[in-house]
């Protein structure tokens, strides 16, 4: 299967001339559309259709999911794109194209046809740098079950996922998270090489 190709300047040059949106896209199930591949697929052209503008779209990786054991694997991808919304218009936006796709918020961490979730939004820390704090160090046990109700950016969870930072290394190597003042490359590689080992493009899996 031919896998989409990184494209685009890279998000370090692009922030001086522009909004630099990064999301992160993850499937394990079957959508209305078809396989989470033909989901993930889909999902972009739809980014398009509501108005955004693709700067660079990642490989597609085949990740366990997440938690361990909860369901088939994921076919995961980030893509940076340059849009004329809000950082709450983009969220608006990104589940708006989930429902399109088929999803159905019921469990969360659950096994889901799209996850279309808003990463970062330039260099912006929302809604202020004590409550992105207090989410970024929630402990693991109540992550499984407190959601805010609010936007949180960067995603609070953005650090700790290599199935998030292998492919966003892929389209914004270089972007740096505002409150840890870690680029992406260095989020990746501060991973467990074994968490890191477990993303594997979608290509070599399906040549195993």
């Amino acid at each position: 299967m031919l896998q989409p190709k990184v494209h685009g300047e890279m998000c370090g040059s692009s922030l001086k001339s522009g909004s630099c949106l990064l999301l992160a896209l993850g499937a394990n199930l079957t959508s209305n559309v078809g396989a989470p591949e033909i989901t993930l697929r889909a999902a972009l052209e739809l980014l398009k259709i509501h108005g955004a503008t693709i700067r660079a779209t990642s490989p597609f990786y085949s990740t366990p999911a997440y938690p361990a054991g909860n369901g088939p694997d994921y076919i995961n991808a980030a893509v940076r794109i340059a849009a004329p919304w809000s950082p709450a218009q983009t969220l608006e936006t990104c589940h708006q194209i989930e429902a399109e796709l088929g999803r159905k918020r019921a469990q969360r961490w659950g096994q889901r046809t799209l996850d279309l979730d808003l990463i970062a939004y330039d260099d912006q820390v929302l809604p202020d740098p004590q409550t992105h704090a207090r989410w970024r160090d929630l402990p693991v046990e109540r992550q499984k079950t407190d959601t805010p109700d609010q936007l949180i950016l960067p995603h609070p969870r953005l650090q700790e996922r290599a199935f998030v930072l292998v492919p966003l290394a892929d389209v914004a190597p270089e972007w740096v998270h505002p409150a840890l003042g870690l680029s992406v490359a260095q989020m990746r590689d501060r991973l467990d090489p074994t968490d890191l080992k477990a993303v594997c493009p979608l290509s070599e899996k399906t040549l195993n």
